[in-house]
């Protein structure tokens, strides 16, 4: 039986059998506030290349009835698992009609059904992708069987109802499942994926304008729920909206595709956004409550940018099967931090250097573990696309972008993407589409390119080779690279690429590290040599993949790392300092550079740090690096000073500065003696303050958090907080904080309120969330231990039983990752074996593994740096 799968080779007949003209979806949602099911009522036109049989897609309690052709078909004898048979179909021409009562879900996947506890209001969204359009409708649910849709629904009269296209007038309801209903009929979209389709519906708050350009307006909306409207932001949310407008016309030339382009923020969404056509939903986390820093503002920017993107390449033009997944992710994320980068007026010129401190550390790290895999991934199934939303899809794809720009140079990269979109308009493509493109507008050949960097796995070294004259000249500089080994499991051969680099030479000034040389070239095979450097004066510091222009782990001669060691925070552009940062880190996740040399190296250079975003991933790297990289025999020392780092930087900080609140949340992370325990009970209740520090909402549950896990706040002091805060991200932090108090008591209840639920009483995916990032506290290793047990006993049993969203969130949330010893690793091989999980799940349990024994070897490293020392 197929479950809720589909193949990739189901879906290519399927493709070759059908085309998809148009869809009408009447939906009765008059009684969501109640929730439980609701009436589906789908006609699907389609024509059939020649008579024989298929199926059509949908998830659903009940089928009351299904029509082809005129003829009814039997439920009970067609509709089964996640599929209703279509067992005659005509030559040509065929019409089906399925009537079925769907149900609403609370796991973000299909229509999502939440109560917001301030106003007791129902709110709905849906996210299809990647197969949960057919959770609210029946469909051909894959990409490549696009078609116009319809919608027509039944709602509360006084809620908003958002499409793809344009809201119509609503008309009263003649009839409905509630008494106050209303209609709305929308408007046939252009053709479109199953995936992008959208429906929003509720008492949102709505704030309108418009985008002017090109002999054309555009209406902008901006929705979320009342209860966060005072905190909605619109014109700075307009004026990025706007930005990407501007840009992406002039790059892309081709009008912007749809009829309107609103943006809702909903509550318990499970990812960043998603691109639905006009209609993006974005996670109202995004929806700032309480102060934030302004890397905050900039990864909300490249969010709404990169959906904007997607309008273009994704919604416009889409893949044909879910193989090219990467290119739809990795365009829409190169495209939005260049626009960042580049655009005039932007906020955040300085886009790039987030990028390669952030993004490119997460594709760094995924491409170390065993499941690593060509960027073109190959997808045989929906259970394979589900897990595969990864730093290759995302990071890695972009950064070979950025790559590729280098490559064939910025005007023919975009000329090229414009004939991609006059070419294939409305349509679906393969990846040798775009690439034809480009070999056109650039005049070089990609193919060898494409094979080298998008079909093969894995990652290379880039390391110099110097040498000196007599007189402080370098007489010759070379660069060498590696295709270290694949981690074991992962299937392919290591590959030497080529890439595209630049090195920049530094010197020390006056206490400041400067570009004063600069060559760009192409590196390719094991070793090549750079004449171009040879006779000048050996620098500072020497930097391979200056301006990150390529896709590589980047290492530093010795006598650059000892500049480096001492002088990091002395570079006066942001992005060397993000490289070297970056490079750093990534040593010691290698165990080349120990736990507690990195933290020295941070502790030297971070004061001197400007960039903001770079300060905060620092606090979450030294954090991560003391819990599970430190030799345990010193990891309370290391911690001990990390916490005292932080309230010095806390106390010295500017008050009211983006620095000063960055560190007040790592001292919350990680304050461990009673003097800092103190400080954060006062901030709390008011009894201590600091010059400029705002202790509002959000800063208030972080502490309390910190005070909760160490034991110093209880039930009475989290109740008292969620009074304070009667919202879903106070019950949220609520549900997190009672998890992660350091009693036996605390940790089962965490446990069963996960794992083993109550019927009735299962939690929605964003309270799961919480509960998970509660429970899991790394110094709380002793308390934790017996449930690594306990987790290989339950986890088959989840995952066959929950939909895929929440049972990821626990097969990765619940691995003991903080039992960083030999018995773990064994633990999981063992049940690797005896389980014989599905391909999806393996891979998430054995990613997991392989950061357990990272961890065990850098703790070595630790340990060995300990006695030599």
């Amino acid at each position: 039986m197929p479950g809720t799968n589909l193949t990739r080779d189901e879906a290519r007949q399927r493709a070759l059998l059908l085309s998809v003209d148009a869809y009408e979806i009447a939906l009765d949602l008059s009684g969501a506030q109640a929730g439980g099911t609701f009436r589906s009522d789908t006609t699907v036109r389609f024509t059939a290349r020649a008579a024989g049989e298929s199926f059509v897609d949908l998830i659903a309690p009940t089928v009351r009835s299904v029509e082809l052709n005129g003829e009814a078909l039997d439920p009970a004898e067609v509709f089964a698992d996640s599929r209703i048979a279509l067992p005659r179909l005509a030559e040509g021409a065929n019409e089906l009609r399925v009537v079925a009562d769907c149900a609403y879900t609370t796991t973000g996947e299909g229509l999502h059904r939440f109560v917001d506890p301030v106003d007791q209001q129902a709110y709905l969204y849906t996210q299809f992708e990647v197969p949960d359009a057919r959770r609210v409708f029946a469909c051909f649910e894959q990409p490549d069987l696009k078609a116009t849709f319809r919608f027509t629904v039944t709602a509360p009269e006084s809620w908003t109802v958002v499409s793809n296209s344009p809201t119509p007038e609503p008309e009263p309801a003649a009839e409905a499942a509630e008494a106050g209903a209303a209609v709305w009929r929308f408007a046939p979209t252009p053709r479109l994926s199953t995936y992008v389709t959208a429906l929003i519906v509720g008492p949102y708050h709505a704030v309108t304008s418009s985008w002017e350009g090109e002999g054309r307006s555009v209406p902008l909306g901006l929705y979320c729920r009342p209860s966060l409207a005072e905190h909605l932001d619109a014109d700075a949310l307009f004026e990025v909206t706007r930005q990407g407008f501007d840009w992406f016309q002039e790059k892309f030339d081709h009008p912007y595709p749809f009829a309107k382009y609103d943006q809702l923020f909903v509550p318990e969404f499970n990812a960043g956004a998603m691109e639905n056509a006009g209609a993006v939903t974005i996670r109202d986390q995004y929806v700032f409550r309480s102060k934030v820093t302004d890397a905050a503002y900039e990864m909300r920017a490249e969010t709404i940018l990169h959906e904007l993107a997607h309008m273009w390449f994704g919604d416009l033009v889409t893949m044909e099967w879910w193989n090219d997944l990467w290119l739809n992710e990795s365009f829409a994320t190169y495209t939005s931090i260049a626009c960042q980068a580049h655009s005039p007026g932007s906020r955040w010129p300085h886009a790039w250097t987030s990028f390669a401190n952030q993004m490119k550390t997460w594709a760094y790290r995924q491409d170390q573990l065993p499941s690593t895999h060509p960027i073109m991934a190959e997808i045989r199934d929906l259970d394979d696309v589900l897990v595969n939303f990864d730093g290759i899809t995302y990071a890695k794809g972009a950064s070979v972008l950025k790559q590729l720009v280098a490559y064939v140079g910025q005007d023919a990269f975009f000329s090229g993407v414009q004939a991609y979109f006059k070419r294939h308009a409305w349509g679906n493509t393969r990846l040798t589409d775009l690439l034809t493109a480009l070999e056109e507008t650039s005049g070089r050949d990609l193919k060898a390119w494409s094979q080298a960097w998008l079909e093969t796995a894995g990652i290379n070294v880039l390391r110099p080779e110097i040498t000196t004259a007599e007189d402080g000249t370098i007489a010759s500089f070379a660069i060498r690279q590696e295709a270290p080994e694949l981690p074991a499991g992962a299937t392919g051969e290591p590959t030497l690429r080529p890439h595209r680099v630049a090195v920049g030479l530094y010197e020390l000034k006056d206490g400041a590290l400067t570009r004063t040389e600069r060559v760009e070239l192409d590196v390719d095979g094991e070793l090549t040599e750079v004449p171009g450097l040879a006779g000048l004066p050996r620098p500072a510091v020497i930097l391979l993949n200056d301006d990150d222009l390529s896709y590589a782990k980047v290492r530093l001669d010795a006598e650059s790392l000892a500049v480096v060691t001492r002088h990091l925070g002395d570079f006066t552009q942001s992005l060397p300092r993000a490289l070297c940062w970056a490079s750093a880190w990534d040593m010691t996740r290698d165990g080349e550079l120990a736990t507690r040399d990195y933290l020295q190296l941070v502790l030297s250079g971070i004061g001197r740090e400007s960039d903001i975003g770079v300060v905060q991933s620092l606090h979450r790297q030294v954090k991560l690096a003391l819990d599970l990289y430190a030799d345990p025999a010193w990891r309370e020392t290391g911690l001990a000073r990390w916490s005292e780092a932080c309230l010095e930087h806390l106390r010295s900080a500017a008050p009211g500065s983006d620095h000063q609140l960055a560190w007040a949340r790592a001292l919350a992370a990680t304050a461990r003696t009673d003097a800092q325990l103190d400080l954060l009970a006062g901030l709390l209740d008011g009894g201590e303050t600091l010059e400029g520090l705002a202790v509002d909402t959000e800063l208030r549950w972080a502490l309390l958090h910190r005070l909760a896990a160490t034991g110093r706040a209880g039930e009475e002091a989290i109740a008292a907080e969620l009074e304070r805060d009667p919202t879903a991200a106070g019950e949220r932090h609520a549900a997190s904080a009672r998890a992660a108090r350091p009693t036996p008591e605390a940790k089962a209840a965490a446990w069963e309120a996960v794992v083993a639920p109550k019927p009735g009483e299962e939690l929605p995916n964003a309270v799961q969330e919480s509960v998970i990032a509660g429970f899991v506290q790394t110094d709380q290793r002793e308390l934790l231990a017996p449930y690594t047990e306990r987790y290989f006993e339950v986890l088959k049993g989840v995952w066959d039983a929950r939909s895929h969203e929440m049972a990821q969130q626990i097969a990765v949330g619940l691995y003991p990752v903080v039992q960083v010893e030999a018995a773990t690793l064994e633990a999981t091989d063992a049940w690797l074996t005896a389980a014989e999980p599905t391909p999806a799940l393996r891979r998430l349990v054995t990613e997991s593994r392989a950061g357990v024994e990272r961890a065990l070897k850098a703790q070595a490293a630790d340990a060995a740096a300990d006695t030599a020392a």
